[in-house]
C-alpha cells in the first residue's frame, strides 16, 4: 500500500514539474496552418537544390563547339553540295538544342513560380505560428504560475487531480510538438530560398546557352551565305549560272513529282485519307506575314533575268513555328539539297502544300495532321541564305498561287 502511494506521489510530482516547464514552453494550439511540414517535404527541397547543379553541368556539356564544326566544314568546301548538306545538318542540330533549351526555360520558369508559391505559403505558416507563440508567452507570463496550480488544486478528488496532472503533461508534449513544427517551417523557408537561388541560376544559364546557340546558328548561316555568293561570283559565264540554277529547280521538281506519283500509286490508302473540301488555309507562319518574295515571274536577284518563283517567301526569325495550312497526311519530311529540310502534305483532290528551308522538322512521313499543327521551324537550309519559309501550293501536278487559299 505504501509502495502504491509512493508511485502515485511520484506521478503527481512529475505532473507538477511539467506544470512548471509549461511556463517556459509555447502553446501553438490556436495556430491554423495550411500544410504540415514533414520530413519528406524537407528532403524533397534538398533534392530539388542538388538537382540544379546536375542540370547546369548538363547545359555546359551540351554546348556546340563552333570552331570544331567550322573546321570539319572546311574539308567539304571543294564540293558545294556536300558542304551545304553538312552545314545544314549542323544547323538542324543547333535548332534541336535551341528547341530543348526553350523547353527547359519554360519548365524552369514554372518551377520557379511553384517554389515561390511554396516559399510564400511557408512564410505565412511561420508568421501564424510566431504570432500564436507570442500570445502563449504573454499568457504564461501573466497567468502561468497560477492557472495550472488552480487546475490541480481545484480537483474534486485525488483521482481527479491525477487525471488533470496527466492532462497537463499531454499539453506539454503538444506544445513541444508545435515548437518542433515551427523549427521545421523555418528550415523549409531556408531551403525554399536556396532552391529559388539555384533555380534562377539554372534559368540564367539556360537563357545564356540559348543565346549562344542562336549566335552559333547565325554564324554558320553567314558562312553559308558567303560561300554561296563566292561560288556564284566565280561563275564568270552567265549562261553557266543560269544552267546551274535551272538544274537545281529541275532536281527539286523531280523530287516533288516523284512524291506525287507515290501518292497516286498508294494502294493502301495511307496518303489518301483526305479530300480537300474547299476551305481556306490557316496561315503557315503565324505572327510573321512579311513577304520577302512573291509567287510568280520575277527578276532573279542574282541572275538578273526573269524566272518563275514557285511559292511565297515569308521572312521570319530562325526557329519560328511553321504550321500545317490544312488537314492532311505528311508525304515527306526530309532533306533535299535545294529545298533543305522540307515537309510536303497531301490534302486530297490533287492539292499539296510544301514548306521549305526549315531548321527543324517535327512530323514524319505518313503522319496525319490538322490545320494549325506545328510541323517545322523556320530556317535557312538548302539553297537559301536567309531565314524564311518558302511556302508552295501544288494542284494537279503544277504550282499555283498560295494566295488562292490563304486567308
Amino acid at each position: 500500500m505504501n509502495r502504491l502511494r509512493k508511485g502515485t506521489l511520484n506521478r503527481l510530482f512529475r505532473a507538477l514539474a511539467c506544470v512548471m516547464i509549461l511556463i517556459f514552453t509555447f502553446d501553438a494550439g490556436n495556430i491554423m496552418v495550411s500544410a504540415e511540414v514533414t520530413e519528406d517535404s524537407i528532403k524533397a527541397k534538398e533534392a530539388q537544390i542538388s538537382k540544379q547543379k546536375e542540370e547546369r553541368d548538363s547545359l555546359k556539356n551540351a554546348k556546340t563547339n563552333l570552331e570544331n564544326v567550322k573546321k570539319e566544314l572546311e574539308k567539304d568546301k571543294s564540293n558545294l553540295n556536300k558542304y551545304i548538306a553538312e552545314l545544314d545538318a549542323s544547323l538542324t542540330e543547333i535548332q534541336s538544342k535551341i528547341d530543348e533549351l526553350s523547353g527547359n526555360i519554360e519548365k524552369k520558369e514554372t518551377e520557379i513560380k511553384e517554389t515561390t508559391d511554396d516559399l510564400n505559403e511557408a512564410e505565412r505558416t511561420q508568421k501564424a505560428q510566431y504570432e500564436a507563440m507570442k500570445q502563449r508567452i504573454k499568457f504564461m507570463y501573466e497567468r502561468g504560475n497560477t492557472i495550472y496550480l488552480e487546475l490541480l488544486l481545484g480537483a474534486g478528488s485525488y483521482a481527479d487531480m491525477l487525471n488533470k496532472a496527466e492532462y497537463t503533461e499531454m499539453l506539454s508534449a503538444y506544445d513541444r510538438k508545435k515548437l518542433n513544427e515551427y523549427i521545421a517551417t523555418t528550415e523549409l523557408i531556408a531551403l525554399n530560398k536556396k532552391a529559388l537561388e539555384e533555380e534562377k541560376e539554372t534559368l540564367n544559364l539556360a537563357k545564356a546557352s540559348k543565346q549562344e546557340e542562336e549566335g552559333n546558328m547565325q554564324n554558320l548561316l553567314d558562312a553559308k551565305g558567303a560561300e554561296l555568293q563566292s561560288v556564284k561570283a566565280d561563275i564568270g559565264d552567265k549562261e553557266a549560272a543560269i544552267a546551274e540554277y535551272e538544274a537545281e529547280i529541275k532536281a527539286e521538281n523531280e523530287a516533288i513529282a516523284a512524291l506525287e506519283k507515290e501518292v497516286a500509286a498508294d494502294k493502301a490508302s495511307l496518303y489518301n485519307k483526305y479530300k480537300y473540301d474547299g476551305g481556306m488555309f490557316t496561315f503557315p507562319c503565324p505572327n510573321y506575314s512579311r513577304v520577302s518574295d512573291q509567287f510568280g515571274m520575277r527578276i532573279h536577284p542574282t541572275l538578273g533575268i526573269q524566272k518563275m518563283h514557285n511559292g511565297v517567301d515569308f521572312a521570319a526569325p530562325a526557329g519560328s513555328a511553321i504550321l500545317a495550312a490544312y488537314n492532311g497526311t505528311v508525304v515527306a519530311a526530309d532533306y533535299n539539297g535545294t529545298m533543305g529540310n522540307y515537309v510536303m502534305i497531301n490534302h486530297g483532290a490533287g492539292l499539296y502544300t510544301i514548306y521549305m528551308h526549315c531548321s527543324a522538322l517535327y512530323v514524319s512521313k505518313g503522319q496525319d495532321v490538322t490545320a494549325g499543327t506545328k510541323i517545322a521551324a523556320v530556317g535557312s537550309t538548302g539553297r537559301s541564305t536567309g531565314n524564311h519559309l518558302h511556302f508552295g501550293v501544288r494542284l494537279n501536278g503544277a504550282y499555283v498561287s498560295p494566295w488562292n487559299y490563304l486567308k
